[in-house]
Protein backbone atom coordinates (compact mmCIF):
# COMPACT_ATOMS: atom_id res chain seq x y z
CA UNK A 1 0.00 0.00 0.00
CA UNK A 2 1.15 3.25 -0.60
CA UNK A 3 1.84 5.85 1.42
CA UNK A 4 -0.35 8.48 2.27
CA UNK A 5 0.36 11.75 0.56
CA UNK A 6 2.06 14.44 3.09
CA UNK A 7 1.29 18.24 3.21
CA UNK A 8 3.72 20.75 2.05
CA UNK A 9 5.60 22.58 3.96
CA UNK A 10 8.20 25.43 3.87
CA UNK A 11 11.38 24.13 4.74
CA UNK A 12 12.58 26.52 7.66
CA UNK A 13 13.82 23.85 9.95
CA UNK A 14 17.61 23.43 11.22
CA UNK A 15 18.03 20.15 8.96
CA UNK A 16 21.02 19.48 12.34
CA UNK A 17 17.40 17.97 13.84
CA UNK A 18 16.81 14.10 12.23
CA UNK A 19 13.58 12.88 13.91
CA UNK A 20 13.14 9.03 13.87
CA UNK A 21 10.10 8.08 12.70
CA UNK A 22 9.69 4.68 14.52
CA UNK A 23 6.65 4.03 14.45
CA UNK A 24 4.35 1.26 13.31
CA UNK A 25 2.78 2.04 10.24
CA UNK A 26 3.61 4.76 7.50
CA UNK A 27 -0.02 6.17 8.04
CA UNK A 28 1.12 7.25 11.76
CA UNK A 29 4.76 8.22 10.22
CA UNK A 30 2.80 10.37 8.02
CA UNK A 31 0.83 11.81 10.42
CA UNK A 32 3.20 12.77 12.84
CA UNK A 33 5.30 14.21 9.52
CA UNK A 34 2.13 16.68 9.09
CA UNK A 35 1.98 17.21 12.71
CA UNK A 36 5.58 18.75 12.80
CA UNK A 37 4.74 20.46 9.52
CA UNK A 38 8.00 23.35 8.94
CA UNK A 39 9.38 22.38 12.33
CA UNK A 40 11.43 19.39 11.20
CA UNK A 41 12.85 19.06 7.68
CA UNK A 42 14.79 15.79 7.93
CA UNK A 43 13.13 12.14 9.02
CA UNK A 44 15.14 8.54 9.76
CA UNK A 45 12.88 5.73 8.70
CA UNK A 46 14.42 2.81 10.62
CA UNK A 47 13.71 -0.69 10.06
CA UNK A 48 10.60 -1.06 11.55
CA UNK A 49 8.79 1.23 8.46
CA UNK A 50 11.48 -0.47 6.27
CA UNK A 51 9.44 -3.71 7.02
CA UNK A 52 6.11 -2.43 6.31
CA UNK A 53 6.24 -0.19 3.17
CA UNK A 54 9.15 2.63 4.70
CA UNK A 55 10.47 3.02 0.64
CA UNK A 56 7.04 4.68 0.05
CA UNK A 57 6.99 6.73 2.35
CA UNK A 58 10.77 7.65 2.16
CA UNK A 59 10.22 8.96 -1.84
CA UNK A 60 6.80 11.06 -0.73
CA UNK A 61 8.96 12.65 1.82
CA UNK A 62 11.77 13.30 -1.10
CA UNK A 63 8.66 14.55 -3.65
CA UNK A 64 7.63 17.24 -0.82
CA UNK A 65 11.18 18.20 -0.23
CA UNK A 66 12.07 16.44 2.60
CA UNK A 67 15.57 14.89 3.40
CA UNK A 68 15.57 11.47 4.41
CA UNK A 69 18.04 9.10 6.51
CA UNK A 70 17.56 5.31 5.44
CA UNK A 71 18.70 4.13 8.71
CA UNK A 72 18.63 0.27 7.58
CA UNK A 73 22.39 -0.62 9.09
CA UNK A 74 23.31 -3.02 5.77
CA UNK A 75 25.12 -5.86 6.01
CA UNK A 76 26.03 -8.73 3.90
CA UNK A 77 28.44 -9.77 1.64
CA UNK A 78 29.93 -7.25 -0.59
CA UNK A 79 27.76 -7.72 -3.87
CA UNK A 80 24.99 -7.36 -1.67
CA UNK A 81 25.81 -4.12 0.33
CA UNK A 82 27.02 -2.43 -3.37
CA UNK A 83 23.91 -4.09 -4.99
CA UNK A 84 21.63 -2.97 -2.28
CA UNK A 85 23.42 0.62 -1.97
CA UNK A 86 23.26 1.43 -5.78
CA UNK A 87 19.04 1.19 -5.99
CA UNK A 88 19.03 3.09 -3.01
CA UNK A 89 20.86 6.02 -4.37
CA UNK A 90 18.54 6.03 -7.52
CA UNK A 91 15.64 5.82 -4.92
CA UNK A 92 17.22 9.31 -3.89
CA UNK A 93 17.56 9.11 -0.10
CA UNK A 94 20.27 11.27 1.65
CA UNK A 95 22.13 9.46 4.45
CA UNK A 96 22.07 5.37 4.24
CA UNK A 97 24.03 3.60 7.59
CA UNK A 98 26.26 0.14 7.35
CA UNK A 99 27.35 -1.82 9.39
CA UNK A 100 31.57 -0.58 10.63
CA UNK A 101 33.34 -3.56 8.72
CA UNK A 102 35.69 -3.21 6.32
CA UNK A 103 34.14 -5.09 3.15
CA UNK A 104 30.86 -3.70 4.02
CA UNK A 105 31.69 0.08 3.79
CA UNK A 106 33.94 -0.49 0.45
CA UNK A 107 30.76 -2.20 -0.55
CA UNK A 108 28.18 0.17 0.15
CA UNK A 109 30.58 3.46 -0.85
CA UNK A 110 31.60 1.56 -4.53
CA UNK A 111 27.68 1.22 -4.70
CA UNK A 112 26.20 4.89 -4.33
CA UNK A 113 28.96 6.19 -6.86
CA UNK A 114 28.88 9.78 -8.33
CA UNK A 115 25.61 9.58 -6.43
CA UNK A 116 24.79 12.48 -3.11
CA UNK A 117 23.86 9.27 -1.18
CA UNK A 118 26.04 10.10 1.73
CA UNK A 119 27.34 6.77 3.67
CA UNK A 120 27.24 6.49 7.42
CA UNK A 121 29.07 3.77 9.23
CA UNK A 122 28.10 2.41 12.38
CA UNK A 123 30.49 2.34 15.00
CA UNK A 124 29.18 1.11 18.17
CA UNK A 125 25.13 1.04 19.14
CA UNK A 126 23.91 3.59 21.58
CA UNK A 127 22.39 0.55 23.40
CA UNK A 128 25.69 -1.02 24.32
CA UNK A 129 27.54 -0.73 27.13
CA UNK A 130 31.31 -1.90 27.72
CA UNK A 131 29.96 -5.00 29.58
CA UNK A 132 27.82 -5.66 26.84
CA UNK A 133 31.22 -5.70 24.03
CA UNK A 134 32.63 -8.15 26.68
CA UNK A 135 29.98 -10.51 26.72
CA UNK A 136 30.21 -10.28 22.78
CA UNK A 137 33.48 -11.11 22.59
CA UNK A 138 35.27 -7.46 21.77
CA UNK A 139 38.54 -7.33 23.64
CA UNK A 140 38.34 -3.63 23.99
CA UNK A 141 35.63 -0.88 24.83
CA UNK A 142 33.06 1.28 23.04
CA UNK A 143 35.66 4.05 22.65
CA UNK A 144 38.05 1.93 21.53
CA UNK A 145 36.04 -0.36 19.18
CA UNK A 146 34.30 3.34 18.01
CA UNK A 147 38.20 4.71 17.40
CA UNK A 148 38.92 2.03 15.34
CA UNK A 149 35.95 1.86 13.19
CA UNK A 150 36.15 5.82 12.68
CA UNK A 151 39.73 5.10 10.99
CA UNK A 152 38.08 2.15 9.20
CA UNK A 153 35.41 3.89 7.99
CA UNK A 154 37.52 6.94 6.13
CA UNK A 155 40.01 4.75 4.90
CA UNK A 156 36.76 3.14 3.33
CA UNK A 157 35.33 6.37 1.75
CA UNK A 158 32.76 6.74 4.01
CA UNK A 159 31.49 10.05 4.28
CA UNK A 160 31.42 10.12 8.17
CA UNK A 161 29.88 7.66 11.07
CA UNK A 162 26.84 7.13 13.43
CA UNK A 163 28.38 7.58 16.93
CA UNK A 164 26.85 7.68 20.38
CA UNK A 165 27.39 11.22 21.88
CA UNK A 166 30.30 10.10 23.96
CA UNK A 167 32.54 9.47 20.91
CA UNK A 168 31.17 12.87 18.91
CA UNK A 169 34.35 14.29 19.81
CA UNK A 170 36.80 11.23 18.98
CA UNK A 171 34.95 10.93 15.77
CA UNK A 172 35.29 14.62 14.73
CA UNK A 173 38.71 15.29 15.65
CA UNK A 174 39.72 12.06 13.79
CA UNK A 175 37.13 12.59 10.92
CA UNK A 176 37.93 16.72 10.93
CA UNK A 177 35.72 19.38 10.04
CA UNK A 178 34.11 17.82 6.64
CA UNK A 179 33.27 14.50 8.12
CA UNK A 180 29.27 13.52 9.13
CA UNK A 181 29.08 12.58 12.92
CA UNK A 182 25.51 11.53 13.28
CA UNK A 183 24.50 10.86 16.92
CA UNK A 184 21.61 9.04 18.07
CA UNK A 185 20.67 8.59 21.79
CA UNK A 186 19.85 12.67 22.17
CA UNK A 187 18.11 13.23 25.12
CA UNK A 188 16.81 16.57 26.29
CA UNK A 189 17.07 17.00 29.86
CA UNK A 190 13.19 16.96 30.37
CA UNK A 191 12.98 13.83 28.35
CA UNK A 192 13.68 9.97 29.50
CA UNK A 193 16.79 7.69 28.52
CA UNK A 194 15.14 4.74 27.64
CA UNK A 195 17.10 2.13 26.35
CA UNK A 196 20.06 4.00 25.70
CA UNK A 197 23.33 3.79 27.42
CA UNK A 198 25.10 6.49 26.26
CA UNK A 199 23.06 9.42 25.90
CA UNK A 200 23.45 13.54 25.98
CA UNK A 201 21.73 16.43 25.57
CA UNK A 202 21.74 17.93 22.06
CA UNK A 203 23.83 21.56 23.47
CA UNK A 204 25.87 18.40 24.83
CA UNK A 205 26.27 16.29 21.55
CA UNK A 206 26.71 19.71 18.72
CA UNK A 207 29.39 20.81 21.34
CA UNK A 208 31.40 17.51 21.18
CA UNK A 209 31.48 17.81 17.52
CA UNK A 210 28.21 15.97 16.15
CA UNK A 211 27.21 17.27 12.86
CA UNK A 212 23.22 15.94 13.29
CA UNK A 213 20.97 15.09 16.00
CA UNK A 214 18.69 11.75 15.78
CA UNK A 215 15.91 12.23 18.25
CA UNK A 216 12.99 9.93 18.71
CA UNK A 217 10.52 9.30 21.37
CA UNK A 218 11.68 12.74 23.06
CA UNK A 219 9.40 13.95 20.36
CA UNK A 220 7.07 11.35 18.40
CA UNK A 221 6.52 9.87 22.16
CA UNK A 222 5.34 13.48 23.51
CA UNK A 223 1.93 14.80 24.36
CA UNK A 224 2.50 17.24 21.87
CA UNK A 225 5.34 16.52 19.17
CA UNK A 226 5.26 19.68 17.73
CA UNK A 227 6.08 21.51 20.94
CA UNK A 228 8.72 19.00 21.91
CA UNK A 229 10.51 19.50 18.16
CA UNK A 230 11.02 23.49 18.65
CA UNK A 231 12.25 22.83 22.06
CA UNK A 232 14.74 20.73 20.81
CA UNK A 233 15.36 23.30 17.80
CA UNK A 234 15.62 25.87 20.10
CA UNK A 235 18.62 23.98 22.10
CA UNK A 236 19.61 23.39 19.10
CA UNK A 237 20.08 26.60 17.64
CA UNK A 238 21.80 28.30 20.64
CA UNK A 239 24.90 25.95 20.11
Amino acid sequence: MAAPALAVAPQTADPRLIVALDVPTVEEAAALVARLGDAVSFYKVGLELFAGDGMALARELKAQGKQVFLDWKLHDIGTTVQRAAAALAKAGGDFLTVHGEPQVMEAAVRGKGGSDLKILAVTVLTSLTDADLVEMGYAEGAEALVERRIHQAIRAGCDGVVASPHEAALARKIGGPGFLVVTPGVRPDWAAKNDQARAATPREALTAGASHLVVGRPITAAGDPLDAARRIAAEIADV
